[in-house]
């Protein structure tokens, strides 16, 4: 899975947001909101346009990025190609491999 592209910024605005950059435009966009929850911090993750649109999309010119964060949890962007396809991606599948095969370290999608 090609996930190099996907990028977690801050933009001038000061949103933090997700998306695909791409030829000079972060495209398929979120916004990451971090909510105080019991003694920590859960993170949001909404469509750019909400609540007016509910489908993730949308694009932002590079030049509105003020910072990129560099260190992505694999977790931040399971969320983000889910919320984006609509396909579940699962971590942790016991005894999955590829094919139905025998273990091979755990990552997978569940159709």
């Amino acid at each position: 899975m090609v996930t190099e592209n996907i990028k977690f910024v801050k933009l001038v605005s000061g949103d933090s947001v997700m998306g695909k950059l791409e030829d000079g435009k972060l495209k398929d966009i979120v916004q990451i909101q971090a909510i105080p929850a019991g003694g920590g911090v859960q993170l949001a993750m909404l469509p750019f346009g909400f609540p007016f649109e509910d489908e993730v999309g949308g694009e932002i010119d590079e030049a509105h990025i003020l910072y990129e964060y560099q260190k992505l949890p694999e977790e931040l962007i399971n969320k983000y190609l889910e919320a984006k396809s609509n396909i579940k991606i699962a971590s942790n599948i016991p005894d999955m491999g590829p094919m139905g095969g025998a273990k091979s370290g755990g990552s997978g999608l569940i159709l």
